[in-house]
């Protein structure tokens, strides 16, 4: 079976095509190469384009014929977001729907989409369950919001099948070395905190100190990519055999401070994270952590990383090597 994977040159998407390898499958990565890299397309082709163009995607549909569609590719910046909006509508947005017009002419009628927590916005309690209101406080969670919407107004006029994985702070790196995690500019918790540990990176800035939290600072629900890998190939089988669509949470349901996180990577590194302290950041909820109940009971998902020293360490071996330490 051939999986269209829309941008799986990137971190999770490279992980979601390693999962779709070892289970057999053949991703086919579709990326225009903005922020993916090429050595990590791994398990089955690169065909090189942008969601924007119609032709390009047309004429890989029809070379490749997938059976189901995994759309990651979507700019995930939030602060950019704020000051150039109109990127991320026209990226998210439009290049969605560009896909899910492409899907309809070649006849590929099933997509997993890579969602995201901000849709939720600032909760109104906690855990965040998939029943929790969606209001989202930035243009980057607003533009997911549209495209899930979309989704299910495709799915009433055309047939469109399709699960949303609305998962919280991607982390981790493949346990076995082979990928990892390359943003640029970085703006993840982890690598920043791992960089700063190891000296390679600048002080690690904690925003925020005075939430109404046990410490002070944020909260979040840090999952292993390797299990939100696991988590999209899961949902292929669900989608294909016919069950309805609808989204999914993918979280530990754990809940870790920003200082508890340093604390881990100070265990893991054995070396001091010099820290900053900021003021909090616009837009900044104090809280997100989720229950994934509903995965589990219907996607048969649960993640294998639930440690979150096991997943800083899974993140420090990798930038160890990738930089020679």
């Amino acid at each position: 079976m051939k999986i269209l994977v829309i941008g799986g040159a990137g971190y999770v998407g490279s992980h979601a095509c390693k999962a779709l390898g070892l289970g057999g499958l053949e991703p086919i990565v579709f990326d225009n190469m903005a922020s993916g890299h090429a050595d990590a397309v791994k398990w089955g082709p690169l065909e090189v384009g942008d969601i924007l163009d119609p032709d390009r995607l047309d004429a890989v549909f029809r070379k490749h014929k997938p059976q189901l569609v995994m759309h990651f590719a979507a700019f995930a910046y939030v602060g950019e977001s704020v000051v150039d909006p109109a990127k991320y509508y026209r990226n998210n947005v439009v290049g969605t729907l560009s896909l899910l017009d492409a899907m309809r002419r070649n006849g590929v009628d099933s997509i997993v989409f890579s969602s995201t927590c901000a849709t939720y916005g600032v909760p109104e309690s906690l855990p965040i369950t998939e029943m929790t209101p969606q209001r989202p406080i930035n243009p980057y969670g607003f533009t997911k919001l549209v495209i899930e919407r979309a989704l299910a107004d495709y799915e009433v006029a055309y047939g469109l099948r399709w699960a949303a994985m609305r998962y919280f702070n991607a982390a981790g790196c493949d346990p076995d070395g082979e990928l990892g995690e390359r943003h640029a500019p970085e703006t993840h918790a982890i690598p920043l905190a791992i960089l700063a540990a190891l000296g390679k990176g600048p002080q690690f800035k904690v925003f925020g100190t005075d939430y109404d939290t046990e410490d002070g600072s944020a909260v979040r629900d840090y999952v292993h990519v390797s299990d939100l890998a696991s988590a999209h190939v899961a949902a292929i089988p669900y989608l294909l055999n016919g069950n309805a669509s609808q989204a999914f949470n993918l979280a530990t349901g754990s809940a870790v401070s920003v200082l508890e996180l340093l604390r881990s990577v100070e265990r893991v590194t054995g070396r001091p994270v010099p820290v900053e302290l900021s003021a909090r950041r616009a837009g900044d909820p104090p809280a997100l952590y989720a229950v994934a109940d509903k995965a589990r009971r219907v996607l048969g998902w649960q993640p294998d990383h639930t440690d979150i020293d096991g997943i800083v360490g899974s993140a420090a071996a990798w930038f160890t090597r990738h930089h020679n330490l």
